[in-house]
């Protein structure tokens, strides 16, 4: 329910690049990008200065996310969507008349009824975008909030120097409830902010979506002498306005007025509201207070409303100089920093002039080497209240407890000012962090210390950094001998009773969406896992996902489909998209779930592994050897069949099993394969997070030794590594005649590709994407002949619709 990083905008993102005249016309801040779009200066840098070597992927490209451009019409279709005059004219240069698809020919026919030149006017920008024509913060937001764009128009060559800067997305957090008329309450996560709709407050049978956000940065025309917030702005959105019941607001505050009479009778805890982000704001009446909790009701309602809670006075007396004399006020702090640690990173402080300290935080004013950086997504180390009586400077220092670390000597210690902290915005101070020497990178702690100029008072705390990226080079070079043991760990002993794996239920697909193809798409040189259909047949969409890939010429966007009991991508601007409810014939694009867990996997058949590192991985994290055993085929396995060295963990036992089928497989060479047998197992006994686990490992690995020297081309476009750079990780590897023997070339592709991923975290979809994406646009993509990288991506996008069919939503007795 929670949905991060989004903000679900209808907006036609590529449109918006189709050229200058038409950009200025709809965003009033073309003029000043850098300021309202720091991903979009690069493409206006680009028209200033031809020869700037040091911009993002979008110099090089600058339309790369233009649905149409009439400069770019000439390259623009190929495969399955031919312009038909462009292809009587003449054949493309890298591909021979023979060998075009039936597509490209049927479309002649079609020619005479439909004119390509006279397409349907696209979507409009105008009605799209007139709700950011006057809010610049508005306008910087949604562009961070499109995650690929941000990751895609990143500066990657600063990423090459310290990898943490790749973890760029917005984190507004927000969350969305449907209610029916049973009413209910709706927490912001990791928050005191909480909706409460009450029985009845819409009709039997109909329902309420109602919305929360928090925005970090309170309206500045609420904080003055007289006015201080003491909440983020909130903004809460209600699907449906036939409502018979209001709703509640209750939100705990990070201060409370004083218990001396003065400030009794001055002062009072109020709730300002409006229907605009920037106001007017009006104080509500009905609202009820008791402590530090406040809940308003809210009787006026739209469809989105903003409400920010602040300490108001209703004049000061001295000796009063502010309203912060009449209230005892908790300053919240949070330490932000990058998901991994590397040898030099920044460390954030931040204060907020509230109690709600989001677990992410965006900051989009990072600069490195006196270059401003592109907005980064930074994680909570640490959090910390403290009781400020009055507004005044602060001292801040950062001190590393560990004598490998050092903090750099100009950010040892910085000041926020009274003013700052009057506003009630928050107030960010950076820390750059350096480890000193050639040591092993681990993580360490430091001390936060916050000192008042004016007294002796301090107050400080001890922060935790994560760990340093994680490394497997040293697992593939250690000697065979210790690889397959040393691995091995044992489960912790008090998850095992709790484990249960599901049942796997053999059954057809639920589908939701269905497309109707549009045209008739056959292959003279079949593509694996691009489907081939005729006009007019109702293909099953396995999720509403796109996936980008390469076509037979260009890279194109695809949803992943069923027809006639296969799998594959099919291209989005083929099929128009409809609902189960107007599907005429499903017949032919019905689907068991056996059938889906074994076409999903047919990528491992192709894969390169390494066994040692797959049999840690798998009895590191399967906690029932039974479960396992089962689904191998091994149901009459017991423990009388182990060994006394593999009798005492539950990670040797499944480690024993394992070792089992890839004996049995390697003695039945024609007919099985190990890793293929291995993750249809896993995906019956729903280990997704393992499968993707080892999906990200074998196809980073398989990558690097179809790479071989070419990996150097793809290290470039992938994180503008310089040619020194490139050595660097190729040193370790020479041979006796000072270079890498081609045959071992895989080594240095393989410890650029996992570092390069590491720095995803958790986000294995988008590293396979990115990783599609950057080998579909080299000059001989590797992907053209090897397509298991599709598959793979096929794979983690009917994870969800896999687990929805095969596993029972009840617990099997």
């Amino acid at each position: 329910d929670v949905n991060e990083s989004k903000l679900d905008l209808d907006i036609d993102w590529p449109g918006v690049f189709k050229h200058a005249q038409a950009v200025s016309k709809t965003n009033p801040f073309w003029n000043e990008l850098s300021g309202s779009n720091p991903f979009v200066h690069d493409i206006a840098a680009s028209n200033r200065n031809e020869n700037n070597k040091r911009l993002s992927i979008l110099k090089e490209k600058p339309y790369l996310f233009s649905k149409i451009s009439s400069n770019r019409d000439s390259l623009d279709s190929s495969g399955d969507e031919l312009d038909i005059d462009r292809l009587l004219r003449r054949t493309s240069s890298r591909r021979s008349g023979r060998s075009k698809s039936v597509s490209d020919f049927l479309d002649i026919v079609d020619n005479q009824r439909f004119n390509p030149h006279e397409t349907a006017p696209q979507k409009a920008m105008a009605s799209d975008m007139t709700w950011l024509q006057n809010d610049r913060e508005a306008y910087k937001m949604a562009w961070l909030s499109h995650r690929q764009l941000t990751r895609s128009c990143l500066d990657l060559e600063a990423m090459s120097h310290s990898p943490g800067w790749a973890q760029t997305q917005a984190t507004d957090i927000h969350v969305v409830c449907k209610l029916n008329h049973e009413g209910g309450s709706v927490q912001l996560p990791d928050s005191d902010i909480n909706v409460h709709v009450p029985v009845g407050h819409v009709l039997p049978g109909e329902f309420q979506e109602v919305g929360l956000k928090a925005i970090l940065n309170p309206p500045s025309s609420c904080n003055n002498e007289l006015s201080s917030t003491v909440s983020p702005l909130i903004e809460l959105t209600l699907s449906n306005l036939n409502t018979r019941e209001p709703i509640f607001l209750e939100v705990k505050v990070a201060a409370k007025v004083k218990n001396d009479p003065f400030s009794q009778v001055m002062s009072d805890i109020v709730c300002f509201f409006s229907l605009n982000k920037e106001g007017p704001f009006r104080k509500l009446e009905n609202c009820y207070i008791y402590q530090d909790t406040i809940q308003v009701k809210l009787t006026d309602l739209s469809h989105v409303m903003y409400a920010v809670i602040a300490i108001q006075a209703s004049k000061i007396q001295p000796p009063a100089t502010n309203v912060w004399d009449y209230i005892h006020r908790t300053v919240s702090v949070g330490i932000y920093g990058p998901k991994y640690i590397h040898p030099s990173f920044t460390a954030v402080f931040t204060v907020f002039g509230h109690n709600y300290i989001p677990g992410k935080l965006t900051i989009c004013d990072i600069k490195k080497g006196g270059k401003s950086m592109p907005p980064v997504v930074f994680q909570l180390w640490g959090k910390h209240t403290f009781l400020l009586e009055k507004p005044q400077d602060l001292n801040i220092s950062l001190i590393s407890c560990d004598p490998d670390f050092q903090v750099k000597m100009e950010d040892q210690s910085k000041s926020i000012k009274k003013e700052e902290l009057k506003t009630g915005e928050m107030v960010r101070q950076q820390f750059l962090f350096s480890m000193l020497g050639c040591r092993e990178m681990h993580f360490f702690v430091f001390l936060v210390q916050i000192k008042t100029l004016k007294s002796s008072q301090v107050t400080q705390f001890h922060v935790t950094t994560p760990d340093p990226a994680p490394k497997l080079s040293g697992i593939i070079n250690r000697p065979k001998h210790l690889q397959s043991r040393k691995e091995i760990k044992s489960a912790p002993w008090l998850l095992i009773p709790t484990i249960k794996y599901p049942k796997f239920q053999d059954k057809t697909l639920n589908v939701n969406t269905y497309g109707v193809a549009l045209k008739t798409v056959l292959r003279q040189n079949k593509i694996d896992y691009l489907l081939e259909y005729f006009k007019g047949d109702t293909i099953a969409l396995l999720g509403e996902d796109k996936v980008k890939a390469i076509g037979q010429t260009k890279t194109k966007e695809w949803y992943v489909g069923v027809l006639r009991r296969k799998i594959g991508l099919v291209h989005c601007k083929n099929v128009k998209v409809i609902s189960k409810e107007q599907a005429m014939d499903t017949a032919d694009s019905e689907l068991t779930t056996r059938n889906l867990v074994e076409q999903i996997a047919l990528p491992f058949k192709k894969l390169t592994y390494i066994y040692s590192v797959v049999l840690s991985t798998v009895s590191e994290s399967v906690y029932d050897w039974r479960a396992l055993a089962e689904v191998l085929g091994y149901s009459h396995m017991s423990l009388d069949d182990f060994n006394e060295t593999h009798i005492d963990k539950e990670s040797e036992r499944v480690a024993h099993v394992v070792k089992k089928m890839k004996q049995d497989c390697h003695a039945n060479k024609k007919k099985r394969l190990f890793l293929y047998e291995l993750i249809v197992a896993l995906l019956k006994i729903d280990c997704q997070g393992l499968v993707a686990r080892l999906t990200q490992d074998t196809i980073i690995l398989t990558s690097a030794v179809k790479l071989g020297k070419s990996w150097r081309e793809l290290a470039e476009k992938l994180a503008r590594l310089t040619k020194q750079q490139t050595e660097a990780y190729e040193v370790p590897h020479h041979g006796k005649n000072g270079a890498v023997a081609l045959e071992m070339m895989w080594k240095p592709a393989y410890d650029f590709l996992y570092t390069w991923a590491a720095h995803y975290g958790d986000g294995y979809r988008d590293v396979l994407q990115d990783l599609q994406s950057a080998l579909d646009k080299m000059k001989n993509p590797v992907t053209k002949q090897w397509r298991e990288l599709t598959g793979a991506l096929i794979l983690v996008n009917c994870m969800e619709v896999l687990r929805a069919s095969a596993f029972s939503k009840m617990e099997e007795e």
